[in-house]
This record gives C-alpha cells, sequence and structure tokens, in this order.
C-alpha cells in the first residue's frame, strides 16, 4: 500500500469475536437471525494493551484477509472479498441493504457498481477492512480515495479520520484536491480551510502547478474575494490571471518560473497578431476565462500610467469593459477635486468588500518601512508606516515629489481594513491580526496608529494586506457610519 505517513486509532462500535468462527456462533444462538454488533453487546470483549492489538490483528488476518466462515461475498472494480454480515452492518450503507427489502438482502454473492471515480480497489479494501480493525492508516496521498470510499460506504468515523489528515496537510500539493473532494462530500470545515490557504497564497507563493489545479469556478471565486492577500497592487491580480489562463490553454508547456510571463506575453500577442482586432476575452478561446477576469477590480489598474499600457497592450479585455470604467473615474476625479457634490454619505461593508482597492507589502524583518502606492484614490497622499511594532497611517505630502499624484484638498476621508499575517513553510497561518473596516479622515501630515504588535509573538516575515475605499467630504452635520 506504499510508506504510511499518519496513523490514527478507530475505535469501532464492534469487537471482534473471540475465534474465527464467532460470527456464526452468534447468529446461530440468536435464532440463526443476523444482528448487527453494538458496544457491550455478545460479540463485544475488551481486552488491553497488547492483547487487544493482537486480537483485533488476528481477527482481521483470519476474517478479512482470509475469509474464514465467510456468509457474503462482496464484488467490485474487478476484485472480491470473503466476508461478514454482522461486520458489514457496520457500515450505514450494507446495514440498510441487508435490513432493507433490496434485492440484495438475502443474496451470497453481491457486485458493487461504484459509482464515484474517485473510488479505486486500494481504497475498497482498505474501507472494508476498516471493519475488522481498530488501527486505520490513511496516508494523505490517499486520503480523497478513502474520503470517497468512506462516504459511499456511510463509515462516519472513517469519514472523520480523512477529515483530521486533511486538517494537518493542507499545502500546495494537496490543497486544491482537498477542496474539491470537500465539496463533493460536504465537509465545509475543510472546504473553508483550503479556501483560506489560497487566498492567503495565491498571490503569496503560487506555483505553475497550483496554478493548472485552480479550476474556472474556483478561480473566480477567489478573485472576487476581499479577502485576497494582494501583494502591490491589483495589476497583479491581472498577471497571475493571465498566467493562469495561459497555463490551462497549453497544459503542456514546460519551462522556468522566469519564463512564464514572457512566453504567456508571446503567445497572447502571437493571437493579437492574428485576431483582427478581436479582444482575447471575447474569442472563442477566451470565453470560457471571462467570469474571473470580471472580478478584476478595473477602476485600480487603470488609474497607473504603465499598468493602463499594458492592458491596452496585452488586448485580452474588450475595450467594452475597459470605456465606462475610464469615464467614471475621471467624473469621479472632477468631482471630488472640483465640486462640492458630496455623493453617498451611507457606506456599506458590501460596497467596501467588492469595490476597495487591494494593495499590499511584505516585512520581511522587524525593521521600519514604509509603502506609497502610485495612482491611488484620485492623488490621495496615503503612507503605510511600520516602526517600532506599530502599523500607521499618515497623510504626508510635504517635501514629495508627486505631480500631480497628490491632491491639494486639506482633508481627505478614507474606509480602510488592514490584515497582517505570518505564513509558515506550507503556506498555513501561524499569526493573524485583523483592524476590521473603519472610517478614516486625516487632515494634511496627520497619522493614526492602526495596529499595534508590541506584545504579540509574531514570526516575520509579515504579509501586510490593505483594503481602502475614498469617500468623499462628509456633510457637516449628518455623521458618517459602516453599515
Amino acid at each position: 500500500m506504499g510508506a504510511l505517513s499518519s496513523r490514527f486509532l478507530r475505535r469501532q462500535g464492534v469487537r471482534a469475536p473471540e475465534e474465527p468462527g464467532a460470527a456464526r456462533e452468534q447468529e446461530a444462538a440468536h435464532g440463526g437471525r443476523k444482528r448487527r454488533a453494538s458496544p457491550g453487546g455478545p460479540l463485544t470483549k475488551t481486552l488491553p494493551g497488547k492483547r487487544a492489538k493482537d486480537k483485533s490483528l488476528s481477527v482481521y488476518e483470519a476474517l478479512f484477509l482470509r475469509g474464514e466462515d465467510s456468509d457474503v461475498q462482496i464484488r467490485a472494480l474487478g476484485e472480491e472479498w470473503n466476508l461478514h454480515r454482522v461486520y458489514l452492518c457496520q457500515s450505514g450503507y450494507f446495514g440498510s441493504m441487508f435490513s432493507g427489502a433490496w434485492r440484495e438482502t438475502n443474496m451470497d454473492t453481491i457486485e458493487l457498481q461504484m459509482p464515484d471515480e474517485n473510488i479505486d480497489s486500494e481504497a475498497l479494501h482498505e474501507a472494508l477492512g476498516s471493519l475488522y480493525r481498530n488501527v486505520v492508516t490513511i496516508p494523505p496521498s490517499r486520503v480523497v480515495a478513502m474520503l470517497a470510499t468512506a462516504s459511499m460506504l456511510q463509515l462516519d468515523e472513517l469519514i472523520q479520520q480523512c477529515e483530521e489528515v486533511m486538517k494537518e496537510r493542507v499545502s500546495a500539493q494537496t490543497v486544491c484536491s482537498y477542496l474539491y473532494a470537500a465539496d463533493s462530500y460536504g465537509l465545509q470545515i475543510i472546504r473553508a480551510m483550503c479556501f483560506q490557504w489560497l487566498l492567503d497564497n495565491l498571490m503569496t507563493h503560487c506555483t505553475e502547478e497550483l496554478l493548472r489545479e485552480i479550476s474556472l469556478d474556483l478561480m473566480k471565486e477567489l478573485i472576487t474575494s476581499s479577502e485576497l492577500l494582494v501583494m502591490e497592487v491589483e495589476m497583479d491580480v491581472y498577471i497571475t490571471l493571465k498566467k493562469w489562463m495561459f497555463l490551462h490553454l497549453q497544459p503542456t508547456w514546460k519551462g522556468s518560473r522566469k519564463a512564464l510571463l514572457p512566453d504567456a506575453d508571446s503567445c497572447f500577442a502571437r493571437y493579437k497578431r492574428e485576431a483582427e482586432g478581436v479582444p482575447f476575452l471575447e474569442s472563442e478561446q477566451g470565453r470560457a476565462f471571462v467570469p474571473a477576469f470580471q472580478q478584476l477590480r478595473l477602476a485600480y489598474i487603470i488609474c497607473d500610467l504603465p499598468a493602463a499600457r499594458v492592458i491596452d497592450q496585452d488586448a485580452l479585455i474588450p475595450a467594452s469593459w475597459l470605456t465606462p470604467v475610464y469615464k467614471e473615474q475621471w467624473l469621479a476625479l472632477l468631482r471630488a477635486e472640483q465640486t462640492r457634490d458630496l455623493g453617498r454619505t451611507d457606506i456599506y461593508v458590501s460596497d467596501l468588500q467588492g469595490n476597495s482597492m487591494r494593495c499590499g507589502g511584505q516585512l520581511l524583518k522587524d525593521e521600519q518601512h514604509s509603502w506609497r502606492w502610485a495612482g491611488f484614490n484620485f492623488g490621495w497622499d496615503l503612507v503605510v508606516c511600520y516602526a517600532n511594532r506599530r502599523i500607521i497611517l499618515r497623510r504626508s505630502a510635504l517635501n514629495k515629489s508627486c505631480g500631480l499624484g497628490i491632491s491639494l484638498l486639506w482633508q481627505r476621508k478614507v474606509a480602510f481594513r488592514l490584515r497582517l499575517a505570518s505564513l509558515d513553510r506550507a503556506g498555513r497561518a501561524t499569526f493573524r491580526k485583523d483592524t476590521g473596516f473603519q472610517m478614516l479622515s486625516l487632515g494634511k501630515d496627520e497619522e493614526l496608529e492602526v495596529v499595534n504588535l508590541e506584545n504579540q509573538d509574531v514570526v516575520f516575515p509579515i504579509y501586510v494586506a490593505c483594503n481602502f475605499l475614498y469617500l468623499p467630504r462628509e456633510r457637516t452635520g449628518n455623521p458618517q457610519g459602516l453599515k
């Protein structure tokens, strides 16, 4: 079965009979009726320590591996097992089969059809064998097949053990297969863990292999989320999508990580030359990727000239998507700088989640650092500073050669949220801190401390993810708050 890397003790409701023939003797003692064993019943005898282990192994070898005193044969996937109804009835699947009106109820040989492609003969062998022993070993590489088999056979304890293995072994190599399995078999906790892992690692530790495994629907869900740990700016989300799309279009591509983006650019440039002006996402090949690209927050890409030029040059995104965004951003800038139109004064969390700017940075060491993002929200001169284990938001326009990138308004207002995370080598979070969405109104050169890590055990590097949404100036006498 291969190397075994994690072990769990499975305490069955059934203990082994005293002797290999005990299953039939118990049946005869009760008028030939086949009984499902239960804790404390006539089939149960508790033995401590090594004796119990030896007995479990003896029963497993005699009854399961050798099939002694078998009263039913199970056939599936080209294999056959000589087994015992009294043991099989621990499974909800077989328990219903043997106690109901199924045609297999009284059959000596039962052919099983496997409706799930994740089930294989090895997993079925291990799942059936688990009914005869107390120790079940589930290697992480086999957990999906075991989970599929346990789900079909309705083995709740085995399902729980699969869940425990998955919780401990989420990584770049397993995250997608575990997430898809959790979707299929209803493991919501595992699904949430895997999705959070992807939100943390898609933009920080993503590999070509991982990008290949992320489906169209899953990528759309990830790009939609404001929980996505974006490093730098929204343009980096676009670049990740471009590489992901290229790998799905060229599944046999092999090259270095450094060559991935240039090769993707060459591929789409070749299409552009041949497409006679049709944007790639409007082509037959590109339409499947539209739902993911539609989740980009284009307003925060086109506000930076180099990024806007790349978008135009790539010709992936249709002009019909971009033109309304350019128009709205320009009018919003004019309103912010030249009019007293205050716009909405009620801001909802859903607005912040769906429309906020996503950006971030990395603190490699516990030393002073600051970030300023070009083209940010109508030239608001915001700086995020880290010093003395504190994070401060500061408006700082003085002595900065920023040209038109800085607003001259005396006071600016923003909704913000900061999230901090430390990740271990497997990409799992060892530390998190979240400010939640807050309102901020700063005058020139004013600052506000938003995070204090002075008394917290933090391991560097730390990822700092930011969400910002520019708000109009507040109307006097009409206070604004988050709804």
